[in-house]
């Protein structure tokens, strides 16, 4: 299946930096051409950039938009059928968590808007495009929403209401998407992040390294490339596999209530 993704287009939301980053370099590795979406032209351009200098045979485009427009959304899918061809992989990876350690009434309406907006709406506004301009015309490709294991488990302090909700909302939404898309070879599944070191994390933390450094204290987290080759693994399997759902997270994190903080000292 890896050789049948040379050559093909791959579709990667959230893509200037983090895990959306490393989901684009390591499909154009495989010999993906990649698609990239997100808001800062200039960290785009950043990484199309070092794509095209490690994969001269690959071709890289950035589209900043924010993915809370449809209309944007649209019109990016649209030109990147025209530029790139048929999208083979769409990778919804665009995500947002914000306003810990406030609760749910404490945070302002603006926050709880743009992760709705992010998390919810931009990846059905994406979704729905890529079905209507490619996917589902040839009833093929592979659609991964990047949700997380909060989507499953309520995670144990503040701040997460809306994002836990959020994700609990694209595991049902990835679900009944599925079973939508029946009569077509289009695999539709989901990847489960778990604790991960990286901007993503350091935002959710208003920045405070030391937050941060506790969070992460006693156990070596996930980095962005242990989640780029988890998809890699995904889009790469035969087409009659279907990877529904994959939960990757650090050894130490036995669920959101218990990580094992001893893990690093047993490892010396």
């Amino acid at each position: 299946m890896q050789s049948e993704l040379v050559g093909r287009t791959a579709l990667i939301t959230g893509a200037s930096m983090g895990i959306g980053q490393a989901i684009a370099l390591a499909l154009a590795e495989k010999g993906m051409n990649v698609a990239l979406l997100a808001r800062s032209h200039d960290k785009l351009q950043a990484v199309v950039s070092s794509i095209t200098e490690k994969f001269p045979s690959v071709v890289a485009r950035a589209y900043a938009i924010d993915i809370q427009n449809q209309p944007q959304v649209d019109e990016a899918v649209k030109e990147v059928v025209s530029d790139l061809g048929d999208i083979e992989v769409l990778v919804n990876n665009a995500g947002l968590a914000l306003g810990a350690p406030a609760r749910f009434w404490e945070l302002p309406i603006d926050l709880i808007k743009q992760m709705n907006g992010t998390n919810i709406s931009g990846v059905m506004y994406t979704t729905h495009s890529v079905l209507n301009r490619s996917m589902w015309p040839r009833k093929r490709g592979t659609i991964i929403n990047v949700s997380s294991v909060t989507g499953l488990e309520c995670p144990p302090f503040n701040g997460e209401a809306v994002y836990h909700a959020n994700k609990a909302c694209l595991e049902g939404f990835t679900n009944s998407l599925r079973m939508e898309t029946a009569g077509s070879d289009i695999r539709v599944l989901t990847l489960r992040p778990g604790c991960v070191v990286n901007h993503f994390h350091l935002q959710r933390v208003k920045y405070d390294q030391d937050a941060m450094d506790e969070f992460f204290y006693g156990y070596e987290p996930l980095v962005s490339e242990d989640l780029a080759e988890a998809v890699v693994f995904m889009v790469s399997r035969p087409g009659r596999v279907s990877i529904k759902a994959l939960d990757c997270v650090p050894s130490a994190q036995r669920a959101l209530t218990l990580i094992d903080r001893e893990w690093n000292a047993r490892q010396k």
